[in-house]
């Protein structure tokens, strides 16, 4: 009995090899899945739509690798029983080919991926090595059943997250509360929070330049605006010299900002803007203002907030908030304001003016109209805090774009380059034509258009081509699909579609672009979507 039951282990063992490999195989394969899983900040709804919206990169590689997995080892199988009764070396013979073919063919399948060219690349973080051992599990504990679950490899990533998710958030929690009692150890450290539908990296790093005139300032880097990017810079930079902390504060369901203050628990807010951003989550415009509000909401009566005067939302919230101290700037005759501008290809010249009568000329290398706005609203955070007019005047001059934030660029071949290609959103849309406008010589504009904004999105989108067409002379057009509500404003507006050139991808319309361009041209790079947006 003792031999009987050796066998049936050696059997089931042997036997097993390719279903093992099934599993090998779609941990290799995985990688675009969890790239997308990560590209949406770990959100199931996010990482479904992707799923759906990249379907053919998404769901066919696995369906059709399942149905070969399946392929392969049926045929072992059947080899297997079409000969003489049990035999390890000739089941080894059989069915270790079989294992060594999938795991090949998986391999190559993550090569392929691997070798695609991303624009934000795949970060092995702790938290997706996480993940990666936790999928490995499901994975075997489900192809040991039938190869052909590799055709849910999808399913298989989110049931993964699913698992991991109560130990993600438990470990979040551990490390927020570090942070917090590092934040609560710096009693007289200045909070300020920063939030907004757009511009809030802008105005983070302009604020920063200023306040650096008198403070020792940490600030979040790049977009680190979620509660775990905020815990991580606390735990990693902050330190007992720093003064001031500037939070930038993101959003893209409705609490999101309360989750953030309640954290930080912020003394000045600024809110630079409202408008129609992540329409997909949020869903309306009311939960977006609701969403934003909740900075304000969370300041202290001793607190201090800075509104941007935009005409609308911004402008009825100061209106609205009476329970801490406000200014609000764009509006003549309100707390800052800016007279005398000038915007050219060199920069922006204004003179920045005050309630008390002060007037302080400036001058900056950022472009547009826009930024001017950008940077009065940091100068009423500034001069709250103590600034002297001659501080905020050299800070000014010292503020430098923002990287793919209207940067200008110049080329050694006469062109200019101005990299907006981190902004999607319609307002920062229309400024930018608007810088572009301002130009002289052929002006380019490069887009695929802008995303995320719900029901609503082909109509901005056409509203973005009619405006367009006042401000460029020629149309480059990245995807053939989403960018139609594009075509049909620019026809709408009167264009020449003969101006008007669709490619399927950047890196053709950049090889169209390199024949095309001549010194003295002006292009303007309008956002570049990320890789799980790109068609099909």
């Amino acid at each position: 009995m003792r031999y009987d039951g050796l066998t049936r282990f050696l059997f089931r063992l042997i036997t097993s090899l390719p279903l093992l490999a099934s599993a090998a195989a779609a941990l290799l394969c995985a990688r675009r899945l969890l790239h997308y899983f990560q590209l949406e900040s770990y959100q199931f709804y996010g990482y479904f739509k992707t799923v759906a919206r990249q379907w053919k990169k998404a769901v066919l590689p696995s369906a059709v690798l399942g149905a070969l997995f399946f392929g392969i080892y049926f045929l072992a199988y059947s080899a297997d029983h079409a000969a003489e009764p049990f035999r390890p070396l000739r089941l080894l013979a059989i069915y270790l080919p079989a294992a060594a073919v999938i795991v090949l063919i998986g391999y190559l399948v993550a090569v392929r991926q691997r070798k695609a060219k991303e624009k934000k690349p795949f970060v092995m973080t702790a938290r997706m090595k996480r993940l990666y051992i936790i999928l490995g599990v499901v994975a075997v504990a489900l192809c040991l059943v039938s190869p052909l679950f590799v055709m849910a490899l999808p399913l298989l990533v989110a049931l993964a997250a699913l698992i991991a998710l109560p130990f993600e958030k438990g470990i979040q929690r551990m490390y927020m509360h570090d942070a917090q009692r590092k934040l609560d150890a710096q009693k007289a450290l200045i909070r300020i929070g920063i939030t907004g539908s757009y511009g809030k990296t802008s105005v983070k790093v302009i604020l920063n330049t200023l306040l650096s005139q008198k403070y020792n300032v940490l600030s979040t880097p790049a977009s680190f605006n979620t509660p775990m990017g905020l815990t991580r810079v606390i735990r990693e930079r902050l330190e007992p010299a720093h003064q001031v902390f500037l939070a930038e504060m993101g959003a893209r369901h409705r609490k999101d900002i309360k989750e953030l203050t309640d954290f930080i628990h912020p003394t000045i807010g600024v809110l630079v803007s409202v408008g129609p951003q992540h329409l997909d989550t949020f869903k309306t415009m009311e939960n977006i203002i609701d969403t934003k509000y909740d900075l304000i909401r969370a300041l202290p009566a001793d607190g201090f907030a800075a509104f941007s005067d935009d005409g609308g939302v911004c402008a009825d919230l100061y209106a609205k908030t009476t329970h801490v101290p406000k200014a609000i700037v764009n509006r003549k005759g309100g707390d800052v304001w800016a007279e005398d501008m000038r915007v050219s290809d060199q920069g922006s010249d204004f003179t920045l003016c005050f309630a008390d009568g002060s007037r302080v000329p400036c001058r900056t290398r950022l472009l547009g109209a826009h930024n001017i706005g950008n940077i009065l609203l940091c100068c009423a955070v500034a001069r709250h805090l103590g600034l002297s007019n001659t501080q905020l005047q050299r800070g000014i001059s010292q503020l430098q774009p923002v990287e793919h934030r209207l940067q200008l660029l110049r080329s050694a071949g006469g062109v200019t380059i101005i990299d907006d290609a981190f902004n999607s959103n319609p307002r920062g849309a229309k400024a930018a034509l608007d810088v572009l406008s301002h130009f002289p010589g052929r002006r380019i504009i490069v887009t695929p258009g802008m995303v995320e904004l719900g029901a609503q999105e082909v109509s901005f989108n056409h509203e973005f081509g009619y405006q367009m067409a006042a401000s460029a002379d020629v149309c480059v057009l990245i995807g053939k699909k989403h960018t139609l509500p594009i075509q049909d404003g620019l026809r709408d507006a009167g264009f020449n579609m003969d101006n008007a050139h669709v490619f399927a991808s950047l890196s053709e319309a950049t090889t169209w672009l390199q024949g095309f361009m001549r010194p003295g041209d002006y292009v303007l790079y309008e956002n570049d979507l990320p890789d799980h947006y790109t068609e099909n």
